[in-house]
């Protein structure tokens, strides 16, 4: 697998993702996989608000999520932990970084812009297989640093199933299932980086275990990431404080 990232300009509120896509990445090749940061897309879409003194952050973090533990302010400042989009994420995503003085939100209708890129990245690099991921950075329970997560991704199966099938024992495995998704995400993460590298896109090749196809992901194949909580292994710790209904403005 080889993962390049590629620096752009510092991108603005009210930009065309569009143009940055045709100006910054290379010539396509087949099996290639576009990794955006979230953060671009937002800035694009205008998915911010303006930091002017009067926004209560920890209210904004609250309309934006699905949920949310009501907790106090951390020796880091404000982090809540929240669900968005079925996703375990810090803050609903609202960041602050490289935001010159805005709240970045996550891109609204995900899907849909997700959808769109791939469709007119494919048409004007005369391309088939493409996938698309679009990526985000979460913390993990119980480990220091934050690594990359999938919010979006068209043009590729999300997993790897292996339920059904045996070990090199030849025992039938049960649960294993690989998120190609999050592992995509975190290679890309990890090279575009979270700091001043301005690099918010990558390309993946050398992916022989992605299965590409020909159409954007369907709602049964959107639900199939999500897991219940009872089959979930942090279930327990999931269910054991009290969840609070955000505004979930998605």
């Amino acid at each position: 697998m080889k993962v390049t990232a590629y620096k752009t300009h510092k991108i603005t509120v009210g930009e065309d993702i569009f143009a940055i896509l045709d100006q910054y990445l290379p010539k396509l090749e087949e099996g290639t996989v576009v990794a955006i940061t979230s953060k671009i897309i937002s800035l694009c879409q205008g998915d911010v608000i303006k930091n002017d003194g009067n926004i209560d952050k920890k209210e904004l973090i609250k309309k934006e999520a699905e949920y949310y533990i009501a907790t106090d302010d951390t020796r880091y400042g404000t982090v809540i932990p929240t669900i968005k989009n079925n996703i375990l994420i810090a803050n609903s995503g609202v960041d602050e970084s490289n935001a010159d003085g805005n709240f970045i939100l996550w891109p609204k209708a995900i899907e849909r812009i997700t959808d769109e890129i791939w469709q007119k990245l494919r048409e004007k690099r005369g391309i088939n297989e493409l996938g698309i991921i679009v990526t985000d950075s979460r913390l993990t329970p119980l480990r220091w640093g934050i690594t990359g997560v999938g919010i979006s991704w068209c043009g590729f199966e999300a997993f790897k199933d292996y339920r059904g099938k045996p070990d090199i024992f030849g025992r039938e495995l049960k649960m294993s299932q690989e998120s190609i998704i999050d592992g995509l995400a975190a290679a890309t993460v990890v090279v575009m980086g979270e700091g001043s590298e301005q690099t918010p896109l990558a390309t993946v090749t050398d992916i022989p275990f992605v299965k590409f196809q020909n159409r954007p992901p369907t709602k049964e194949e959107c639900d199939a990431t999500k897991i219940e909580k009872e089959d979930d292994i942090y279930g327990k710790l999931m269910t054991s404080v009290t969840w609070e209904k955000g505004g979930d403005n998605s």
